[in-house]
């Protein structure tokens, strides 16, 4: 079995061949990477996942491991909720240092009921499931990325996982069912704010629909996207002629 969490530190922060950053660090130069040269290892990562959102969190999850990064946002997030304060203006917040959660509270890997590993696997799921919101994720360009894939550095079954995960149909119930308690929860809607933009009406809808299902309250999705943006994330763009 490949290890899931390697997976999402992978995705989050993997290092790109012959440079000095990371996928998220890089994502632009890395997606043209991808393109110029599938050989590139850890390239697939900004292909998935290329986009502006986990850019400054990249160092983190290198440092602190995907797991401890999501958790570190998240936890946050919900104390912040939870202290009454209001969402920050993303345009007058400094980029704040991400901490890893605190150990004695749902947010920290270790808390996980289901175990670390299979935790991640979940996160990495809806970071994909995310991805391909907006279906720029085509059938052309699944066929391109399965091609990477196998020239990616990936092992056989990390490989075989992220193919079968590009090619299954969204199975929402089942990805809200993996969040086991309210801290995985936010968890979850965190990681797949860190895999887009944001910036169209797909996107913007399925992270409206994917709160809703998770039961989260608004003010607590308001909390998520702050937090993400004062770590070096972009808020999500209001998309001309969308109700959200």
């Amino acid at each position: 079995m490949f290890d899931p969490k390697k997976l999402l530190d992978d995705l989050l922060g993997s290092q790109i061949p012959g440079t000095t950053g990371t996928v998220r660090d890089k994502a632009g130069q890395a997606v043209q990477m991808a393109k110029d040269n599938p050989l590139a290892a850890g390239a697939i990562a900004a292909v998935l996942l290329g986009t502006q959102p986990g850019r400054k969190v990249s160092g983190a999850a290198v440092k602190l491991g995907g797991l401890a990064a999501i958790g570190g946002l998240a936890y946050k997030a919900y104390q912040n909720y939870q202290n009454g304060k209001q969402p920050a203006d993303p345009a007058s917040t400094e980029e704040q240092v991400l901490l890893p959660p605190p150990e004695d509270t749902g947010f920290h890997p270790s808390q996980a009921p289901q175990g670390e590993a299979e935790f991640a696997l979940t996160l990495v799921r809806a970071m994909i499931a995310a991805a391909r919101a907006d279906g720029r994720i085509d059938d052309e360009e699944k066929r391109r990325i399965g091609e990477k894939l196998s020239l990616s550095g990936l092992d056989a079954e990390a490989e075989n996982f992220l193919k079968a995960e590009l090619e299954s149909p969204l199975d929402l119930d089942a990805l809200v069912a993996a969040a086991k308690t309210e801290a995985q929860k936010v968890e979850l809607y965190t990681a797949s704010r860190l895999a887009i933009d944001a910036d169209t009406r797909a996107e913007r809808g399925y992270l409206d629909l994917l709160a809703g299902r998770l039961g989260l309250p608004d003010q607590l999705v308001d909390h998520v996207e702050a937090t993400v943006a004062s770590s070096g994330a972009p808020q999500p763009a209001s998309v001309p002629g969308s109700p959200w």
